[in-house]
């Protein structure tokens, strides 16, 4: 928990970043987020600039001292995905909460993709865009047939980088703590890291200074030449990818392990996630298949004849279970979403995937390193 000269410095930092952006007209806002305990500043943010119609919490990322300091200030609505990916239930909900205004949607891990061209026409306001912050979600808008509205993404800005390279730490280290619940450890069992983009490359890095045998699996044959060039072991299929790994982590964020994938894995060897389960890891598949023995706190045994492995935190992401800090840098990635609203409320844009401008993320970066560069 943030000490009151700490949580002061985070409001001051988030004031500075607003004070530019228009007030006037200000659109509705309907924001998913995960809620932890640091949130509530940055939604603070989010409110300065527009008024936020309703907080969407993603279930498996909830603070609960946070959850109710939020919802004594704003409307708080439980987050469906089947919901929100159904057009009529989404236009339902959203006209519920903001109709006929202007709008903007916040969102984390594309929930409004399914919906969005139905949104686009039908809802009784005005959509003006979405704000996107993961590769996953940035994936599920790029892969509409047509876009119809702008999507800033945030989830490939430079901003990120120190982000994603410190969930990767975050990763291995709750990955390794829930091992050592069953009184086991990392050494002497072969990673499987499936995925190479920025988090799989940190978390290749984190194991590999655990001591740990990596090898990566990419679809992305130029990601594989990466990897080698990394000093890392890579397979040209998944099947070979997994053959003997005591430890596979999915970082695709996207569907990393099927049905038939899971068979191929080694007897013992632990699964971890970095994102929502029903993105990364088939399970569902499964029942009738695998009988599911809860071993310890967020460690479940898959077992069958002659076949079992261990699904860490039911194959969400791992690192929620410890807070999934990483610290000052998260703000750069919250500044630049509150960029990109106010960007949305201030100038019209063309359809399609969108970033904020060069310019904006260097005075973000400047601001930050005001207030957070211990150094200077």
């Amino acid at each position: 928990m943030l000490e009151d000269f700490e949580r002061g410095r985070v409001n001051a930092f988030f004031r500075r970043i607003t004070s530019t952006m228009p007030v006037a007209d200000q659109p509705s806002s309907l924001v998913i987020t995960h809620l932890l305990a640091g949130r509530p500043p940055f939604l603070e943010g989010v409110a300065r600039i527009s008024e936020v119609a309703a907080v969407l919490p993603k279930p498996r990322s909830i603070n609960e001292a946070t959850l109710r300091q939020i919802s004594s200030s704003m409307q708080v609505d439980r987050l469906d995905r089947t919901q929100l990916a159904d057009p009529e239930q989404a236009i339902a909900y959203v006209e519920s909460r903001a109709a006929g205004r202007d709008l903007v949607l916040l969102d984390v891990g594309g929930y409004w993709a399914p919906a969005l061209e139905h949104l686009h026409h039908h809802f009784s306001g005005r959509l003006l865009g979405v704000v996107e912050d993961t590769e996953n979600g940035h994936q599920r808008y790029a892969s509409l047939d047509k876009i119809p509205v702008p999507v800033f993404s945030v989830a490939r800005s430079p901003l990120k980088d120190p982000e994603d390279y410190l969930v990767g730490q975050s990763v291995v280290f709750s990955t390794e703590a829930l091992v050592r619940t069953r009184d086991d450890i990392l050494n002497g069992r072969p990673a499987c890291v499936i995925g190479y983009g920025k988090l799989g490359r940190s978390i290749a890095a984190m194991l590999h200074a655990r001591h740990v045998a990596v090898t990566v699996y990419d679809i992305d044959p130029v990601r594989r030449v990466h990897a080698v060039s990394q000093g890392y072991r890579t397979a040209p299929t998944l099947t070979e990818a997994l053959s003997g790994a005591g430890i596979v982590v999915c970082a695709t964020g996207n569907m990393s392990l099927r049905e038939e994938d899971f068979g191929r894995i080694a007897n013992g060897a632990y699964i971890a996630s970095v994102t929502s389960s029903d993105d990364e890891l088939e399970l569902s598949a499964l029942n009738g298949l695998y009988a599911r023995t809860a071993i310890e706190p967020n460690v479940t045994r898959y077992s069958r004849v002659g076949h079992y492995f261990y699904v860490l935190a039911d194959g969400n992401a791992v690192n929620f279970l410890h807070g999934a800090s990483v610290g000052a840098f998260i703000l750069l990635v919250q500044a630049e979403i509150l960029a990109a609203l106010g960007s949305l409320t201030a100038n019209t844009h063309e359809p399609g995937i969108q970033e904020i401008t060069p310019e904006l993320r260097q005075s973000i970066a400047a601001t930050w390193l005001t207030y957070f560069d211990e150094v200077s």
